[in-house]
Order: C-alpha cells, then structure tokens, then sequence
C-alpha cells in the first residue's frame, strides 16, 4: 500500500508540474480591441470570470461606447455621479503625466476628436475647430470630494491611457496568483515578466509605419527583447483623416487643437508602468523628434525608439541610450 501511494503521489506530482510548464493562453475583446493574456501557472491558474471582472469594470468606469458609464455620465454634466477607485486611479495617473509632459498629454481634448469622428459623440461647439481650443486644458478638472469638478463645456477622453491601465490591473491580478511569467496585451498596450515558452525574453515586435496598415498587411520593423516592464507604442500612421488637402491623426496637439502628423511616425515607450508608457508615447508624437529626443535625455527613467522619416523621406530611427 506504501508503494502505492507513494507511486501514486509521484504520479500526481509529475502531472501538476507537466501542467505548470505549459503556458496558458487567453484571448478575447475589449475596448474597441482584442486583448491576449499569456502566462505559465504555478500552484494555480488565474480565474477567468477575475479577468473579466478587470476589463468590464474599466470599461463600465471610462468607455465612451458605453453611455451609462462613469465617463460618460460626467461629459455630459450628470450631476451627483459617485467615482469609482478606477476613476480616481486613472485620473491621478492621467493628471501626472499631463504635468511631465508639460500639458502635451491631455486627455481633454475629446472634443476635438468629436470634431473628426475618431470618438463617438456630438460637437459641443458646431461653429469652429479653433473655438474649440477654448475647451482644452486639464488644469481646468479637479476632483474634489469624489465629485468631478469642471467646466461645462470641458469633456474628457481617456482613450490614450485606459488600455495601458487596463493592462497593469491585469499584471497585478496576475502576480497576487504568484506568476512570474506573463505577456498581456491590448489593443498593443504590453507588459512582460519573467521569460516565454522557450525560456527566452519575450520579444515584442514594433512595426513598420506603413498608412492604413492593418493585420492583414503590416510589417515588423525590429524586434526587441524583453522582460520585466512594459511597453507601448503610439503612431500617427493607421488613424487619420485628409481634410483640405491636410493629414490630420487621432493623436491631437492640445496646444494647436489640430491632429499631428508630421516626421515622427512612432513612438514606442519603455517603462515600468503601461499606463505611464502609453500616456507617454502619445505625449511625445505631439512633440515631434527634437523635442522627443529632448524629453528622453531630461527623463532617463523612460527607454524609447523612435521611428521617423528624413528631409528626404527615407525611414530612420533613433534610440535612447539606455535601450541600445
């Protein structure tokens, strides 16, 4: 019986640690986009209604497809809206790197994006682009005993920083199941820890800024070899409109009110934090290449590469010192 049961244990010892090598792939949508989890188990997958749970509160607090949501409800004016944790958390991380970036991140430009249908909604203001600059400025929102303070005619859009928050909720959640190897996606937005199926880092791929690309035609630029932070890129290349002869992207200069689209490309943003790393890369698109490059040297916490297109219209790119 001793024999046995010690068989036995061997046996259900072998099968748990042939589970624990195998990594764990989860998929799905989210926020306008698909999002991918990756990780190697240990005592214990992670529950996936504990995942779900993380996405549908993000996108129940900041969705602007969502009607009822928090943010949706502020935009427009709803008094007595109570915030959530996820609001508050977003906001503050939101208001930080709009100060680091001296107001170049700024998630209240959303009616600009109104203004060129790359979010949903009604122009607040249907006589000019340039009199909507009068409604940009993130200084003008407080939080003030949970309520959101603003001007009527202020809107938010936290587009360029949710995924990357998203992102780190679901690093956390991962890691109080005690994985140490994990890759988590959305929408591009990505973090890493510990190393892949193959026992290597985990190598991210950053694309060729090629317009209106998609997955059906895009290239890979370069690889990078990662562990342990998280990364995320930003491009004026796939979202833009040509309005009088003029290339407008998604990604909006707060301080001209128009789309940027100039000789920077892309921006991929290194970090430990993805909500940090995606407010960043948006922030620095609008900065254009000198002043990026600038930010970087004044900023060594960040690692960046950056890609862009010469006086002769050849592609280049450029890295910090602290990725080469």
């Amino acid at each position: 019986m001793k024999k046995i049961f010690f068989l036995s244990l061997i046996l259900i010892t072998l099968f748990n640690s042939c589970l624990r090598s195998k990594y764990i792939n989860i998929t799905g949508l989210t926020q306008g986009t698909t999002f991918s989890i990756k990780y190697k188990p240990e005592l214990d997958t992670v529950p996936v209604k504990e995942i779900y749970n993380i996405l549908n509160k993000v996108n129940s607090t900041v969705s602007l497809y969502d009607s009822n949501s928090i943010l949706c409800k502020i935009n427009k004016n709803i008094t007595n809206i109570e915030l959530n944790d996820y609001f508050i958390e977003i906001f503050r991380t939101a208001y930080k790197n709009y100060q680091i970036t001296e107001g170049t991140f700024d998630p209240t430009v959303a009616p600009i994006l109104k203004h060129y249908k790359f979010i949903p909604g009604n122009n607040i203001d249907t006589l000019s682009l340039n009199s909507m600059k009068n409604y940009i400025g993130f200084d003008k929102v407080k939080i003030i005993k949970n309520k959101v303070i603003k001007p009527a005619n202020i809107q938010l859009d936290f587009n360029g920083i949710a995924q990357g928050f998203t992102v780190d909720k679901l690093a956390m959640l991962l890691e109080s199941y005690n994985i140490k190897n994990y890759l988590i996606e959305i929408g591009g937005e990505v973090k890493v820890k510990g190393l892949n199926e193959k026992g290597e880092k985990w190598k991210i791929g950053i694309d060729k800024p090629i317009e209106n690309s998609d997955e059906t035609n895009r290239e890979i630029y370069d690889i990078l070899e990662l562990t342990d932070c998280a990364i995320s890129t930003s491009g004026v290349y796939r979202q833009f409109k040509i309005i009088n002869g003029e290339k407008h992207s998604h990604i909006i200069n707060p301080h001209t009110g128009k789309g940027v689209y100039g000789k920077l490309l892309s921006a991929t943003v290194i970090t430990s934090s993805c909500a940090d790393a995606d407010a960043i890369a948006t922030a620095v698109i609008v900065m254009g290449l000198n002043k990026a490059k600038q930010f970087f040297f004044e900023n060594p916490q960040y690692k960046a590469y950056l890609i862009y297109e010469d006086e002769n219209g050849k592609i280049k790119h450029w890295k910090t010192e602290n990725l080469k």
